[in-house]
C-alpha cells in the first residue's frame, strides 16, 4: 500500500495491494467496475481514485460499531450526513461496500478490504502529522478536547487565553461530553485529549491505551439553601436529614457522592435526580434540597446558595487523558502546561506533574 500523492485534508491517492490475491486493487476517479476472475471470484478493477480521509474515518467507525447511528454519534454527525458520505464513498470506489441487514449495516468483502486499509491509512496520517509537528520550528496545529461544564467555565477561559498569547498556532476546539464518556472518545480517536475525574470515594477505571496528566485537585463542598445551616462547616452525616439533588448513579459524580454518603453511614434521600450541575444548584437556590459542588463549580452557584465546607472533605483529581502514543506531541504538552498554570493560579495545582498510564 503506497500513497502516490496526498493532501491530508483532501484525500489520498492510493494503490492497495491485497496480499494473497493475484492482482491489485487500484483506486482512481475513472472507474471500470468489477469483473469475474477465472475462478468465479469478483475482482474489483479500478484505476486511481482519491479517497477522502473523512469518509475513511466514517467507514472505520461503521466497521467498529455496526450501525450508521452509532458511527454518527461517535463522530458527532447526524446519521443522514454519515449515510450520504458513505454513499459517496461507494461512488468514489465504484463498488458495493455495504449491505443492510435489518437495522445494522454489514461490510461486503470489498468493504472489509477497504476498512482494514483505512485503519492503516489513518494511523499513517497520525504518524505523519506528529512527525511534521516535531520538525516544525513553531507549532501550528488544531486539537479537539472533551470538556464538561465546570472545567469549561472554571479552567479553560484563562488557559486558552494564555495559550493563544504564547502559542497562537495552537487552536483548541472543545466538545462538551459527560465526564464518563470523554476517555472513550479519546481512545477511539474522536478527541485528541479530554478532561477526566477521579474521586477519593470512587476512582475511574483506567485504560492501558491512554495516559493522563494530573491538572488540579479539588474539594467538594455542601451547597445548601441560604440559611439552611447555622455553621460554616458541616459533617456529611449531618446532611442525611435533608432531601438531596443529585446526578444519577451511572454518572461518576452521582456514584462518587452516593458512595461517600454510604461510607458516612447513610443513604441520601434523592428527591431530584438531575445531570446538570447548574440545574442542581438552581434547585438548591429554590430550597428544594442540598447537593455537593466542587471548587471549579463554585462559579456556577446562583444567589440563594450557601457553600459550606465539609469537615471531612471529599476530594477529586482532574486530569487530562490522551493516547499514550501521542505523549511526544509538543502541542499537547503545551496545552497541559497552560491548563496546569490556570489551575495553579486558582490554588488548585496538582501535587504531581508526572504523566501516568491509565
Amino acid at each position: 500500500m503506497t500513497p502516490e500523492c496526498a493532501d491530508p485534508e483532501v484525500g489520498v491517492q492510493l494503490r492497495i495491494m491485497h496480499s494473497g490475491v493475484h492482482g491489485s486493487y487500484t483506486a482512481r476517479a475513472t472507474r471500470s467496475g468489477t469483473h469475474t476472475r477465472d475462478d468465479g471470484a469478483a475482482l474489483l478493477t479500478l484505476s486511481r481514485v482519491e479517497l477522502s480521509l473523512q469518509r475513511l474515518r466514517m467507514l472505520r467507525e461503521l466497521h467498529r460499531r455496526g450501525t450508521v447511528t452509532a458511527a454518527a454519534s461517535a463522530m458527532h454527525y447526524t446519521a443522514s450526513a454519515v449515510s450520504q458520505q458513505l454513499a459517496q464513498l461507494e461512488r468514489d470506489v465504484g463498488a458495493k461496500l455495504f449491505e443492510r441487514l435489518g437495522r445494522r449495516v454489514q461490510l461486503t468483502d470489498l468493504g472489509m478490504v477497504l476498512a482494514e486499509h483505512a485503519e492503516e491509512i489513518l494511523s499513517s496520517v497520525e504518524r505523519a502529522t506528529l512527525a511534521l509537528e516535531e520538525a516544525q520550528q513553531s507549532v501550528s496545529v488544531r486539537l479537539t478536547a472533551g470538556v464538561w461544564a465546570s472545567v469549561a467555565s472554571g479552567l479553560l477561559p484563562s488557559a486558552l487565553t494564555a495559550l493563544a498569547a504564547e502559542h497562537p498556532g495552537i487552536q483548541v476546539r472543545t466538545r462538551e461530553l459527560a465526564p464518563e464518556d470523554t476517555a472513550g472518545a479519546v481512545r477511539e480517536g474522536a478527541l485528541d485529549f479530554s478532561f477526566v475525574i477521579d474521586y477519593s470515594s470512587y476512582t475511574m477505571p483506567w485504560d492501558s491505551a491512554l495516559s493522563r496528566a494530573e491538572i488540579a485537585v479539588e474539594r467538594l463542598h455542601a451547597a445548601v439553601p441560604t440559611g439552611a445551616l447555622p455553621s460554616a462547616t458541616v459533617a456529611l452525616p449531618e446532611l442525611a436529614e435533608h432531601p438531596w439533588i443529585l446526578a444519577g448513579p451511572r454518572s461518576h459524580f452521582g456514584r462518587a457522592v452516593r458512595i461517600a454518603c454510604q461510607r458516612s453511614g447513610f443513604e441520601p434521600t434523592i428527591n431530584h435526580e438531575v445531570g446538570e450541575q447548574t440545574t442542581a444548584l438552581a434547585m438548591v437556590a429554590a430550597g428544594l434540597g442540598v447537593t455537593l459542588v466542587s471548587d471549579l463549580g463554585l462559579s456556577l452557584c446562583p444567589p440563594g446558595v450557601d457553600v459550606v465546607a465539609l469537615t471531612e472533605p471529599v476530594m477529586r483529581t482532574v486530569s487530562i487523558a490522551y493516547r499514550t502514543k501521542d505523549a511526544r506531541r509538543t502541542s499537547l504538552q503545551l496545552v497541559i502546561e497552560a491548563v496546569r498554570a490556570a489551575a495553579a493560579a486558582k490554588g488548585l495545582g496538582a501535587q504531581t506533574s508526572t504523566p501516568t498510564v491509565m
